[in-house]
């Protein structure tokens, strides 16, 4: 039933309810609510958290922004499940100082309105804990002292006793509660993070992969993410360039996982042996990179599974089973699993799928990125991830999900940390805007967050194909500034871009079917900007939030402008980026001054953090021009300049608090 004040529309929330919303520790968690009742009366309202099971609660004030919509800031900073809940509740004193003061300014009698005052101060002062405020008998002596004007009787108001008394002790006679709202927090990882993914077979395995760990670190990355490390099979393997004729040498796709080795939890024996893979961690952890698994649910047909449990398949017909396919790729080395065979053995292909999430959680990986969920069933993905988080809450899970826009926000909804997004195939101004203001302000924000890759080692697409140096790095600028979370498939730093044909979006001797050497050490190679850009995304807090983004207005359609600022406004980066790989472009801004938090009246100082170049403007309208044989995108770090000195002070330097890059 609907209580005596209306709490409608509470974010942030999922479409049902029943999964939780999303939040790291440590964010600033926005929560907002439609708040109203009937009549006039003056409403206080609050939102208040605590971790699941906690007897304790913290509350947080929340203020009205818009239109009866009311917003406050929590802050969680425990793992694992949490709740909140928003209260209103009207606040009798400030609509009585609202009514009273209104009809004052009308020229009205207010000799009532004084006493109800008094009385109202009088009544709660003596519940309030059994205890009397000093100042309170003075104050309601001052609104009933008919010798006194009107303006001075209301003085008692101002009064600091009135205050303290309303301020501490508010009158909830009336108090209304949303439901309580599940939240699942998560550690900061799961909101920020640069990833780099590679294959470690083209590096002479997991040894020769540790040796590679500096390089990764020195540009910055967070996460290595490997793909499946298990052993490959032989059966209808693919050799070069997705051919179904392997040569004897062909290493087959790491996809194709199991053999007489052994599946989903052993290691193909060309990359080395479990004590490499735990040095591996180790070395990774020591240069502050968190290793990622591929986790994949498919089968080649040489897997253990296949003969040992034939009732996970589906069988056709005449007994066979079908290889995997998604018209017009196919997979003939690959056996799809069948996830509601009848019982007992769906409860045992279930279980199986966990203990490989246990296994590896205990060798040391809690980020995983998982192969296709979406064509898997949501029931065992809510079931799957449920059961790894209870036992270990700071688990991460990436869905690279490149589905349908539903499909990909329910996965996120029942319990996906990360999601590949649409990012790769977004390119003009208006879809890149469209898009990243989806991803940051639509409802799914609550739930789903986005991991941006400009490529993948099944995605070559867009600009990047036969592109130039300045189409990568302006593709890596807007992954690595529009979300917290960005990766990229190693390869990037060296521009490699030829396709395999124009009809799809694979590469030219695509690393999935050969091993790839490559020379890391190449002149003009990308590692120094990608460098550059992740120390810039470390040093400023505001690019490791998604849902601060604002766009602002430039004059050419081949210039994309943004900024995203932390909410005090300490921190504010403006983003310019030519979109066009080939000529130079420029063009007036019109920047939203408020939103960046310059006053304009004064000029402010935009740092660019990629040259060291300074530019002093005044204004919402300064002019910009890039040129990719130089630079694809400006990444200003903004400062207000100091006010003009008096005469007698010396001249004021512009001091830069974040050093450009």
């Amino acid at each position: 039933m609907i209580g005596p004040i209306a709490i409608e529309d509470v974010r942030p929330s999922t479409p049902g309810g029943s999964h939780p919303a999303k939040a790291v520790i440590g964010e600033q968690v926005v929560v907002s609510a439609d708040i109203f009742k009937d009549g006039h009366d003056v409403l206080f309202a609050q939102v208040r958290y605590r971790n699941a099971g906690s007897r304790t609660w913290k509350s947080s004030v929340m203020r009205e922004v818009d239109n009866r919509r009311w917003e406050g800031l929590i802050v969680p900073n425990f793992l694992g499940p949490s709740e909140f809940q928003v209260q209103a509740w009207t606040d009798p004193f400030l609509t009585w100082r609202h009514d009273v003061l209104a009809k004052h300014k009308a020229g009205q009698d207010i000799g009532v309105e004084l006493e109800e005052g008094a009385l109202l101060i009088g009544s709660t002062m003596t519940s309030a804990k059994g205890k009397v405020l000093p100042g309170l008998e003075e104050a309601v002596a001052t609104l009933r002292d008919g010798s006194l004007s009107f303006d001075e009787r209301l003085s008692a108001i101002d009064a600091p006793a009135v205050e303290d008394l309303f301020g501490s002790s508010p009158n909830r006679h009336d108090t209304s509660s949303s439901p309580l709202m599940p939240l699942w927090v998560d550690r900061p990882r799961a909101l920020f993070g640069s990833w780099y993914e590679l294959f470690p077979r083209s590096l002479g395995g997991f040894r020769g992969t540790i040796d590679h760990l500096p390089a990764i670190a020195d540009m910055g990355f967070h996460v290595l993410y490997l793909p499946p490390i298990h052993p490959i099979g032989v059966t209808d393997r693919k050799g070069r360039n997705n051919t179904t004729t392997p040569a004897p040498d062909d290493p087959g796709s790491p996809w194709a996982i199991g053999s007489k080795e052994g599946g989903h939890t052993a290691i193909d024996p060309g990359l080395g042996t479990f004590a490499d893979f735990d040095d591996l961690v180790a070395k990774a952890e020591g240069q502050g990179l968190e290793i990622a698994l591929d986790y994949a649910l498919q089968c080649s047909p040489d897997h253990p599974w296949v003969k040992e449990h034939p009732e996970w398949f589906h069988r056709r017909p005449d007994g066979s089973v079908k290889f995997a396919e998604n018209p017009p790729k196919k997979y003939q080395d690959i056996y799809p699993i069948n996830f509601w065979p009848p019982e007992p053995a769906r409860q045992q292909l279930w279980d199986a799928c966990k203990q490989i999430f246990d296994f590896w959680i205990g060798h040391g990986v809690r980020i995983f990125r998982v192969d296709n969920p979406h064509t898997k069933p949501l029931a065992f993905w809510e079931w799957i991830i449920g059961g790894v988080r209870a036992q270990h809450p700071d688990v991460i899970f990436l869905a690279e999900a490149f589905t349908h826009p539903k499909m990909m926000a329910k996965l996120g909804e029942i319990g996906f940390s990360q999601s590949y997004t649409y990012f790769t195939w977004r390119v003009t101004k208006q879809e890149l805007t469209d898009y990243a203001m989806e991803l940051a302000h639509g409802r799914a924000s609550d739930y789903m967050r986005p991991n941006l890759w400009p490529n993948t080692p099944d995605i070559l697409s867009g600009p990047l194909r036969r592109g130039g140096p300045a189409v990568f790095k302006l593709r890596l600028v807007l992954a690595a500034t529009m979300s917290p979370s960005f990766g990229i498939y190693s390869g990037y730093e060296l521009f490699e871009n030829q396709p395999a044909r124009e009809t799809d979006e694979e590469y030219l001797n695509s690393e999935k079917y050969e091993i790839k050497e490559r020379d890391w050490s190449a002149p003009g190679n990308l590692r120094p900007y990608i460098a550059a850009i992740n120390l810039i995304r470390r040093i400023h807090p505001s690019l490791q939030e998604l849902k601060n983004i604002t766009f602002h207005y430039v004059d050419n359609p081949q210039l994309i402008v943004y900024s995203k600022a932390t909410r005090d406004l300490t921190d504010v980066i403006l983003v310019v980026t030519n979109l066009d790989g080939a000529y130079a472009q420029s063009g007036f801004l019109g920047l939203d001054l408020k939103k960046l938090g310059i006053d304009p009246a004064r000029s402010y100082v935009a740092n660019d953090l990629l040259t060291g170049a300074k530019y002093e403007w005044k204004g919402s309208n300064p002019w910009v021009k890039l040129d990719p044989a130089r630079e694809t995108a400006h990444i200003f770090y903004l400062t207000q300049a100091p006010a003009a000195p008096t005469p007698e002070e010396e001249p004021a330097q512009v001091i830069d608090p974040a050093p450009p890059v």
